[in-house]
């Protein structure tokens, strides 16, 4: 059986470091300047700022806020300010919410807002459209994956999103799950040939089946698989079909994807599916609106 990870989540550090340099490096450039701020802020300027939620949604990547404060300190020579973190990742918000506060050198809070704001957004974003998924879902027995649609260079932080709005993940990449789709077989030659060769090729690892029709879901489970993703197959053609695959002798996880809609989401549990597969939870969110207010002094 195929391995998923599902929530109790661990926010992935060191690639939010990463992105973070990266994301610094693209607004202060080869000398680390930000030509507006350490013109018009004094070295020693020190005042409180909060980050507010200016809409409702679910926030995931609050780490990140000391992240950036750190890292802009480092890069441009300020003291890091001190961070407190108010929500917890997955919590609930609304308009107004104070889910973070920052107090310290105001060039360093400043020059990081943008940076902050950015990440933080857009993971709460990603976390706030998979909770949409996983409460239209609660009660029929299945869950909600991501894909490998991610935004390059974020695909941890998001997959992290994803299981703090409640969602489950799928493959990391084209590494740790073999994924036999459409291409591969017509390569192969066939789904019993595209399977057999992976499983030469390597032994320990998870094999996936993509399949059109009901025919070729019983081939894949013939061979081996006890995996298979029911590809844009409607509602009744993917009930008969999960049918078919829980009447056989071993268990079998089934998955609906394919242009799956929030609309039809729940139909498309009811059929007996294990997993709704969504590309859209991470190409496809809006951000959630975070702002970063300085406090009066």
């Amino acid at each position: 059986m195929t391995t998923l990870t599902v929530p109790g989540w661990g926010f992935p550090v060191e690639d939010a470091r990463r992105l973070v340099r990266v994301a610094l490096e693209e607004d202060l450039g080869p000398h680390h300047l930000d030509v507006t701020t350490l013109a018009t802020i004094p070295v020693d300027q020190e005042r409180a700022a909060e980050v507010v939620a200016r809409a409702a949604g679910v926030v995931a990547g609050l780490p990140v806020v000391e992240l950036v404060m750190s890292e802009v300190a480092a890069q441009v020579g300020t003291p890091p300010p001190a961070v407190d973190v108010l929500a917890a990742d997955g919590a609930t918000v609304v308009r107004g919410d104070v889910v973070a506060r920052v107090t310290g050198a105001l060039r360093t809070v400043l020059i990081g807002e943008r940076t902050l704001l950015n990440i933080v957004s857009r993971l709460s974003g990603v976390a706030t459209h998979t909770r949409r998924w996983a409460d239209a879902l609660e009660g029929t027995g299945a869950m909600v994956l991501d894909t490998r649609k991610t935004t390059p260079g974020m695909r941890a932080l998001e997959k992290y999103a994803v299981r703090a709005g409640g969602g489950t993940n799928k493959r990391m990449g084209l590494y740790d799950v073999a994924m036999i789709k459409d291409n591969h077989k017509l390569a192969a030659g066939s789904v019993v040939a595209a399977y057999h060769a992976v499983r030469l090729a390597y032994p320990g690892v998870d094999v996936q089946v993509e399949v059109t029709t009901e025919d070729e879901a019983l081939e894949a489970y013939a061979v081996g698989a006890r995996f298979i993703m029911c590809d844009n197959m409607s509602a009744p053609l993917l009930r008969d079909t999960v049918a078919l695959l829980r009447a056989q002798e071993e268990p079998v996880e089934i998955e609906a994807t394919g242009g799956l809609t929030l609309e039809v989401a729940r139909e498309y549990a009811l059929t007996g599916v294990d997993f709704l597969s969504v590309g859209a939870l991470t190409h496809s969110s809006a951000i959630l609106d975070l702002a970063l207010d300085l406090l009066p002094e």
